[in-house]
C-alpha cells in the first residue's frame, strides 16, 4: 500500500509499505480521509521525541471496514480499559495509552490502518468521510469546553476568547457556540487566514489588541507558545479562567504573579474520552457543531507539500485533509 512516510526533519516520502495484517480483536481500515494535526507538524519538524523517524503519521481518520464496507471515524486513542483512569470514564489519561502515529502503532497517512475494533464509531451516510475525519480535533475542542462549562463559577454567556484559528481553535468557537456561549472572539494573528475565518463564521476574529480592556471570563489557548500564554494571562480578567490546549512548547509565558494575585484558574487539557468522542459525532450528526465545510483536501500524494504549505503559513483554510 501506499502510505506518506515521515524520513527527517521536515522529509516527508511516498513509499509502498506493507499492508498491515490486523491481529484478533482488531480491524483493517481503508482510509479515505484524514486530517493533518498540529502534532503531526511537531513530529516534521523533529520537536516531538515520541514520534521518531521514519514513521507514519496521521490520526485523524475517517473510512471503511475493509470485511464489512461500514462507514465508520477513527478513535486513535488505544488505552487498557482496566486501570482507575479508564475505570472512570477518564479514558485519555490513562497511564498505558497508545495512540496511531506514535510507535508502536503506525499512523493514518496511508491506504490501510488497523486499529481495535472497539475505535471504530459508525457514521451515518450524511456525514461524508471529510466530516468524520474533523471527529477526532473536535473531540479535543469538546472536551475543553465541557470542562470549561464544568468549572464551579462558568459562565459561558460572559465574554470568551480563542486564542489560534487553527482547527483546534476554530473548533473551540464551535464548540463553546454549540455549549451556549453568546461572546466569543477569536485572535488570529495571520491576517490572510484571519480574512479567511471572516468567510466561515460571525464570531469576531481579530487580534488582542483589538479586544475590550475589562478582559475575558474564559480564555482559550489553543497554540501553547510563551508568546500566546503571556497574550492569555494578560487579558483574563480577575477571578477568570485560562484553559490551555495547545503543545506548541513548554517554556515560558505564565505571568504566575498575576495568577496568584487576580485568583486566575489556570488548568490544562488533552485529547477527550471515549465519551467525548461520541458526543462529539453526535452533535456533528445533528448539525450543533456547523456545515463542516472548512477542510482544504489534497491527495496523499501532495502530502509532503501540503505540510511544507502549512509551515510556510500558505494554508488559509483550519485543516488540510489528505485523500490516499
Amino acid at each position: 500500500m501506499q502510505a506518506l512516510v515521515y524520513t527527517a526533519p521536515h522529509e516527508m516520502e511516498l513509499r509502498e509499505i506493507s499492508r498491515p495484517t490486523p491481529p484478533q480483536g482488531e480491524d483493517l481500515i481503508e482510509v479515505k480521509s484524514v486530517g493533518i494535526c498540529g502534532s503531526d507538524m511537531h513530529g516534521y519538524l523533529g520537536h516531538d521525541e515520541r514520534r521518531p523517524a521514519p514513521l507514519v503519521l496521521g490520526h485523524e481518520a475517517a473510512g471503511v471496514v475493509a470485511s464489512t464496507n461500514a462507514r465508520v471515524t477513527v478513535n486513535p486513542l488505544v488505552t487498557c480499559g482496566s486501570c482507575p483512569a479508564c475505570i472512570s470514564g477518564r479514558t485519555n489519561l490513562c497511564p498505558d495509552r497508545q495512540i496511531i502515529s506514535m510507535p508502536p502503532r503506525a499512523g493514518a497517512f496511508s491506504q490501510y490502518l488497523s486499529m481495535p475494533s472497539r475505535n471504530l464509531i459508525p457514521i451515518p451516510d450524511d456525514l461524508s468521510f471529510d466530516q468524520a475525519a474533523l471527529a477526532e480535533p473536535l473531540a479535543v475542542c469538546w472536551h475543553a469546553v465541557r470542562l470549561c462549562a464544568a468549572l464551579p463559577d462558568a459562565d459561558l454567556a460572559a465574554p470568551t476568547v480563542v486564542i489560534g484559528g487553527g482547527a483546534i481553535g476554530f473548533g473551540c468557537l464551535l464548540a463553546l457556540q454549540a455549549f451556549g456561549a453568546t461572546d466569543v472572539s477569536l485572535i488570529e494573528t495571520n491576517t490572510h487566514r484571519a480574512a479567511h475565518l471572516r468567510g466561515l463564521t460571525d464570531a469576531p476574529i481579530c487580534e488582542a489588541s483589538q479586544l475590550r480592556e475589562d478582559g475575558a471570563a474564559l480564555v482559550v489557548d489553543c497554540v501553547g507558545f510563551g508568546g500566546t500564554r503571556e497574550t492569555a494571562c494578560a487579558l483574563t480578567r480577575p477571578g477568570g479562567t485560562i484553559c490551555h490546549i495547545g503543545l506548541g512548547d513548554s517554556a515560558e509565558g505564565l505571568d504566575v504573579r498575576r495568577i496568584t494575585l487576580q485568583e486566575i484558574t489556570f488548568f490544562g487539557t488533552y485529547a477527550y474520552t471515549d465519551q467525548d468522542l461520541l458526543d462529539t459525532v453526535e452533535a456533528m450528526t445533528q448539525g450543533r457543531l456547523g456545515k463542516l465545510d472548512w477542510a482544504e483536501t489534497r491527495p496523499l500524494s501532495d502530502g509532503a507539500e501540503a505540510f511544507a504549505d502549512i509551515l510556510a503559513g500558505r494554508v488559509l483554510a483550519p485543516k488540510v485533509i489528505l485523500h490516499p
